[in-house]
């Protein structure tokens, strides 16, 4: 099958972009309102772009009226935010805030999550989220129908269970995100492997051969 996507309407893209790239991980991000309110929201259109410096970007639609949804009129007027990982112990929970509450519902308090106050920007962090990232705004992207909030990390916060004793690598036994496919489907990575580069490659890397590789060929 082909599929034009400069004539193809707006469903149809939805629909095959999420069911084709994933498992796309999920973002339970945070934010105050004017009147000191907790907004939670879950976004999929997620993920880490940079290190350095340290990126993080959502993809958020507006309202059907064309309004910007809670989460991005609070991060317009206060330029912070927080992204909440999740994993099985709330993802229940996460789906709960995606529910589309009025605005003065505080989703935190409502889905039963423990509000914390963040080290660097005045936002509220969840307890029960096994990490999360204090973001202030880089900058915001505006489409006609979709903004890209560009967001650098300033600070982080990690259970002590995700992490191994040196807290340097993640314990894959304990921190095991979930993360969207399509529709309603979502997956747990508690089924992980490991795969590396083949040894010739890796001395390959560490000394190009002037000549011309002889790399072979992976079948």
């Amino acid at each position: 099958m082909e599929f034009d996507f400069t004539t193809l309407p707006g469903p149809d893209r939805y629909r095959l972009l999420t069911n084709f790239v994933g498992p796309r991980p999920i973002a339970l991000v945070t934010t105050r309102s004017a009147d000191g309110r907790d907004n939670a929201a879950p976004m999929s259109f997620f993920n880490v772009f940079a290190h350095e410096p340290p990126i993080l970007v959502l993809g958020i639609q507006p309202r059907a009226n064309g309004d910007d949804k809670d989460t991005v009129a609070n991060i317009r007027r206060s330029g912070e935010f927080v992204v909440n990982m999740v994993d099985m112990s709330i993802a229940e929970r996460m789906i709960v805030c995606g529910v589309n509450f009025a605005p003065e519902v505080d989703e935190l308090a409502f889905a039963g999550f423990t509000a914390l106050g963040c080290r660097k920007i005045a936002v509220s962090r969840i307890a029960e989220s096994p990490c999360a990232f204090e973001c202030r705004v880089e900058r915001l992207i505006d489409y006609p129908r979709r903004v890209l909030v560009v967001g650098e990390v300033v600070h982080m916060h990690v259970q002590d269970r995700c992490l191994d004793a040196a807290g340097r690598y993640v314990n894959p036994e304990t921190y095991q995100p979930i993360a969207r496919l399509h529709a309603d489907a979502y997956i747990t990575s508690d089924r992980q492997f490991e795969l590396k580069k083949p040894d010739h490659l890796l001395a390959y890397e560490a000394a190009p051969p002037s000549a011309g590789p002889a790399l072979g060929v992976v079948r």
